[in-house]
């Protein structure tokens, strides 16, 4: 090799030496920066809060109760005084056998403008109003045919307007002012009377086909059972006895001067809704965080190829490299013995 060839050989190798180191320097800087990327959103994940379900017990309590007769009484407050008294509140539940409740219905037929509405063969009359004869009994020609109507006495009669006053009352307080229209569906198995209510606005604002018939839901409503509850608060003066566990056992309430003491039942009580709602809201927050998770594990993954990438391309720099620096060492040798030969030829 002439000396001219030799060190444009060996500017060649320093020149792509120096790129090959150029370009490991690069690959470097853009894993310094991936490693920066991976260890914010190991940060990320580090940072990131894991939901946890809740506990039956957080919505758990222990309920006080006594009985004073039909009425159940669950205490919603005892507050100690200075004193040694109690300052208590309960809620006082009973069944009350005569209210006005919801009932299922049948389809309603209306005449064209609504004046007139039957359930089956029976028309609905307005309650309160009982077409009467002049010596009180029921006047079939007025009010139309009504077998349990026609079965009363002149006294049933009277007795049966008291009664659907008292059931206008109770329709009202409850569902609202208007005019009710009712039936009586006679049971099979008794043989008595049952009252079903409608009322006439609800009958009036409903849908109806071209025969009559109603397509909506229509309320109905009838005579029976409901559990209601009043609170009673504050009230003061009150004693609680305690067993030798601390666990509340007995209650006396002054009652206007004369102290009556009652038992005390004690139970647990969940509340079913609460729980649920807490858990419905671990699901969605439980979803949430997997999203994240799986987000960020797959961009960590990404960086985590990219870096393999990376880290090939720079072993294969690395052993261009050295392959690069042993030319170089031969091209270098070369150019000295050349070197050497030119020096002795003119010497």
């Amino acid at each position: 090799m002439g000396m001219a060839a030799s060190q444009a050989r060996f500017l060649g190798l320093t020149a792509r030496k120096t790129n090959v180191e150029f370009e490991g320097q690069q690959i470097n800087q853009q894993r310094t920066t991936l490693s920066n990327q991976s260890a914010n959103y190991y940060n990320d994940l580090l940072g990131m809060s894991v939901p946890v379900p809740p506990s039956v017990d957080d919505y758990t309590k222990t309920v006080y109760t006594f009985e004073d007769g039909a009425l159940t009484n669950q205490i919603t407050a005892m507050i100690a005084q200075n004193d040694g008294t109690y300052t208590v509140s309960y809620l006082r539940q009973w069944t009350d056998d005569f209210s006005v409740v919801g009932a299922s219905t049948s389809i309603v037929n209306a005449n064209a403008d609504k004046t007139q509405f039957k359930v089956g063969s029976t028309t609905l009359r307005k309650l309160g109003t009982i077409p009467t004869k002049a010596d009180g009994t029921y006047d079939k020609d007025a009010g139309g045919a009504d077998s349990y109507l026609e079965s009363l006495s002149e006294d049933q009669i009277k007795q049966l307007k008291a009664e659907e006053d008292e059931y206008i009352k109770l329709l009202e307080n409850k569902y609202g002012a208007g005019d009710y229209l009712v039936r009586y569906i006679q049971d099979t198995t008794t043989g008595e009377y049952n009252p079903y209510f409608y009322k006439l606005s609800d009958l009036q604002n409903a849908n109806y086909d071209d025969n009559g018939n109603s397509q909506s839901n229509i309320n109905c409503y009838k005579v029976g059972s409901e559990t209601k509850t009043e609170e009673v608060k504050a009230v003061e003066d009150c004693l609680i006895e305690k067993d030798s566990s601390g666990r509340y056992i007995n209650i006396t309430i002054p009652n206007n001067g004369n102290p009556v003491t009652y038992s005390l039942t004690t139970s647990t009580v969940t509340d079913q809704d609460a729980y649920e709602d807490a858990m419905n809201q671990y699901e969605y927050e439980k979803y949430e965080y997997d999203q994240a998770i799986n987000e960020i594990n797959a961009k960590i993954e990404i960086i985590q190829s990219q870096d393999k990438n990376l880290e090939l391309r720079l072993k294969q720099l690395d052993t261009e490299q050295k392959a690069i620096s042993t030319e170089i060492d031969a091209v270098s040798q070369v150019i000295q013995k050349n070197t050497e030969s030119t020096f002795k030829t003119f010497g």
